[in-house]
């Protein structure tokens, strides 16, 4: 039978130098693991809480702004006086369109009494050259 290990504030250990130097650098390298993912998880919880807030204020603008509730940009508001402003050249050259319309037969009406006029004022010249 094997004697059991009594350990006691009197036992004494012996390692060699190289074995102690072994663990000293294992607690070291394992502490510095430690920490170094500790302060990965850190840093990804710190972008992940950044990330949902931005999250919120993007729903809340993507809600809102359609809606009117967030106000209109400067943008918006210099597009809305453009369009106005269109809006307004454009009728009146349609008042201008309307007005013309009649041209092109008052124009075409005129051209025949012309014509008329023309070949009258030639019947006439001929009529009193004839007499004389």
């Amino acid at each position: 039978m094997t004697k059991p290990l009594k350990i006691s504030e009197q036992a004494s250990v012996q390692m060699p130098m190289k074995t102690v130097a072994s663990l000293i650098m294992m607690v070291a390298i394992g502490t510095w693991a430690y920490f170094g993912l500790h302060e990965t998880l850190n840093a990804h919880s710190t972008k992940i809480e950044l990330m949902q807030k931005d999250l919120e204020q993007n729903s809340e603008f993507r809600i809102k702004y359609p809606r009117g509730e967030l106000g209109q940009s400067s943008g918006e508001a210099e597009l809305f006086m453009l369009v106005e402003h269109m809006s307004g050249l454009i009728e009146s050259m349609d008042e201008e369109l309307k007005g013309m319309r009649n041209n092109k037969i008052n124009i075409d009406f005129l051209k025949e009494q012309v014509s008329k006029l023309q070949v009258d004022v030639e019947k006439l010249i001929r009529n009193g050259n004839g007499e004389h």
